[in-house]
C-alpha cells in the first residue's frame, strides 16, 4: 500500500481534529483523581467530542467497545474502561482519538493520580522525554529507524525498556494508515525515509521492567508480562521540510 502524502490544506483540516483531542485532554485533566470511575472518564470524553461535532475514533474500530483506551499501572495499552476506580499513586494512560469532518486526531497522555513513588514518576518523565526525542528526528530525509533509535537509546540509558509489539502509525482520513509503522525501537539510518506531507503518530510505550507483554482474554488489554508499570505518551504530527508540525498540541 502506498504511503499517503497530504498537502498543507489537508494537514490544516487534520489539525482541527488534533486540536480537539488536545482540548479533550485539557478538559479531562481535573477529573483524573483518586476515586474517579474509568467508565465515567470515558463517557465524559465521548460527550465532549460529540458536543464539538466529532465522533470517537476508537469506538467500534476493529470492534473496540469504548471511546477511549484507559490503561492503569501495568496495563501497556488498549485498556477497556470499566467501573473500577483510580487510587492514589496510580498512573493512567488515556488515549483519545477524534474524527472531525472526516479527519482523525490521536494523542495519549499518562496522568499521575495523587502522589507517585519515585520510580513511577521517573517512568513518566522518561517516557515523555523519549517521545520528544523521537519527534526531534521526524524530519524529511530522516528515517523511521532514526525515530525509533532515538527513543530506544534514551529509554534504555535510563534503565527502562521499550515495548516492541505496539507502534505509532500513519493517520489521516483513516485512524490507522499503514505504512508507515512507527516503531519505538530501531537502528539509525534504517527503514522508510520520511517525506514532507507524511502524517503519523509517535507514541513510545515504556516499561519499568521487561519489554515483554501479554494479551488478556478480552483480545484488547495488553499488560506487562512481569507486572511492572508502563507509561505511554503520544503526539500526532506532520513531516515538513523543517521542524515537525505537531497537530495535537495546544
Amino acid at each position: 500500500m502506498a504511503i499517503r502524502i497530504y498537502n498543507q490544506s489537508q494537514i490544516n483540516e487534520m489539525r482541527k481534529a488534533g486540536q480537539l483531542v488536545a482540548k479533550a485532554h485539557a478538559m479531562l485533566r481535573e477529573y483524573v483523581v483518586a476515586g474517579a470511575v474509568l467508565l465515567e472518564l470515558d463517557q465524559r470524553v465521548e460527550q465532549f467530542l460529540r458536543d464539538h461535532g466529532a465522533t470517537p475514533s476508537f469506538k467500534g474500530h476493529g470492534g473496540f467497545p469504548a471511546s477511549t483506551c484507559i490503561s492503569v499501572n501495568d496495563v501497556v495499552c488498549h485498556g477497556i474502561p470499566d467501573k473500577s476506580r483510580l487510587s492514589n499513586g496510580d498512573i493512567v494512560s488515556i488515549d483519545i482519538g477524534a474524527c472531525l469532518d472526516g479527519w482523525h486526531g490521536d494523542s495519549c497522555v499518562t496522568y499521575a493520580v495523587g502522589k507517585l513513588d519515585s520510580q513511577s514518576a521517573k517512568l513518566m518523565k522518561v517516557t515523555e522525554e523519549a517521545m520528544w526525542r523521537g519527534i526531534a528526528q521526524a524530519r524529511a530525509g530522516k528515517t523511521i529507524g532514526d525515530i525509533g533509535a532515538a527513543m530506544q537509546e534514551y529509554t534504555e540509558s535510563q534503565g527502562f525498556s521499550v515495548v516492541r509489539e505496539y507502534t505509532g502509525h500513519g493517520i489521516g482520513r483513516k485512524m490507522h494508515e499503514t505504512p508507515p509503522d512507527v516503531f519505538n525501537f530501531g537502528e539509525w539510518g534504517k527503514g522508510l525515509k520520511l517525506r514532507a506531507g507524511m502524517t503519523l503518530t509517535i507514541e513510545p510505550i515504556v516499561n519499568i521492567g521487561s519489554a515483554r507483554t501479554r494479551l488478556l482474554r478480552d483480545g484488547w488489554t495488553a499488560k506487562t508480562a512481569d507486572g511492572s508499570r508502563s507509561a505511554q505518551f503520544e503526539h500526532q504530527l506532520a513531516i515538513t521540510t523543517g521542524d515537525p508540525e505537531i497537530l495535537t498540541k495546544l
